[in-house]
């Protein structure tokens, strides 16, 4: 602005001097006419080249600024996302931390069973990591997917779980050496009572037709104690779709026996239960027409007659 006002003023200046020497009668020569022409030019090329300045270092101060808006904008996203992630490292080393305490309760136990079945502890060493390995890859190998690792894990947890289980059965079986007979269930399965429904085919209760009873009903008041039918590991104890709330145990060598309907629950899976101990009280959870036990015996995962194991009443 103030470039293109000294160029005006200097204009305006010269013609008037140029104008007023003329009316005066004084004749300049050519040279001088040149002269000043030329340094009207000059004058007016470095004002417009001043001007241009002026307007480019304001174009360029614009860009400037809109650059950094967007650098600021992509600082904040990245930093919305490094938040995530770092929720997401959080969950999966929580998770990461059970499988551990998991996996180091396993390790316990696994060197528990090697005492107890006399097996060579240096082919059995729980104390250090089973060795690996494997022929050099032809390519390098993408780095895994986040999503690949949270499956990963999850089924690693799903598989540590069933392990425990499986591992705290072997334990029982080891270390109590339990006979066929001291395995076969023969304590009554509940304080009183008496069998309101048998084994076999009978007359379903809801729709009176012909249907498969896996079991036998033991009538009892509601709340009457529920035992244990011989010693062994609790495998299942929860809510189960017709049999409501319901207690499964192990008791070694193909004997499993179940307790249907309860009304509460007074263990939990992996527990040791003696014979007669008490695992829950009577009810009338899932499909039930009123308080009773419904007792299952099941043989290597094939349900039979309870009857036989019943001939000793508590």
């Amino acid at each position: 602005m103030f470039v293109e006002v000294s160029k005006r003023s200097f204009m305006r200046c010269l013609s008037f001097k140029i104008k007023a020497a003329l009316s005066s009668g004084v004749f300049f020569s050519r040279r001088a006419l040149l002269a000043l022409v030329g340094a009207s030019l000059a004058f007016g090329c470095w004002g417009g080249y001043q001007s241009w300045l002026a307007v480019d270092r304001n174009r360029q101060w614009s860009m400037l600024q809109h650059e950094l808006e967007h650098d600021r904008g992509e600082i904040r996203r990245l930093h919305d996302a490094l938040d995530i992630e770092q929720q997401k490292v959080a969950l999966l080393a929580s998770r990461l931390g059970l499988v551990q305490a998991r996996l180091a309760r396993l390790d316990a136990l696994g060197r528990q069973l090697v005492a107890s079945a006399k097996l060579d502890a240096h082919e059995f060493d729980f104390g250090h990591l089973p060795s690996v390995g494997g022929p050099m890859p032809v390519t390098f190998s993408q780095p895994y997917s986040q999503e690949y690792l949270t499956s990963t894990l999850a089924r690693i947890e799903g598989d540590v779980e069933v392990l425990d289980a499986d591992l705290n059965v072997v334990d029982f079986l080891l270390e109590q050496k339990q006979t066929r007979e001291q395995a076969r269930p023969h304590h009554w399965p509940t304080r009183g009572g008496w069998i309101s429904s048998r084994f076999g085919i009978r007359a379903d209760p809801f729709t009176g037709l012909p249907a498969p009873h896996k079991g036998v009903d033991i009538a009892n008041a509601a709340g009457a104690p529920v035992l244990a039918a011989a010693r062994g590991v609790v495998v299942f104890a929860g809510k189960m779709v017709d049999f409501g709330y319901m207690v499964d145990v192990d008791h070694g060598h193909g004997f499993v026996t179940r307790y249907g309907h309860l009304s509460e629950l007074k263990v939990r899976p992996g527990d040791i239960v003696e014979e007669g101990a008490m695992l829950g009280r009577v009810g009338s959870s899932g499909r039930s027409t009123g308080p009773h036990l419904h007792f299952e015996v099941h043989r290597y995962g094939q349900a039979i007659d309870p009857t036989p194991f019943l001939s000793s009443r508590g």
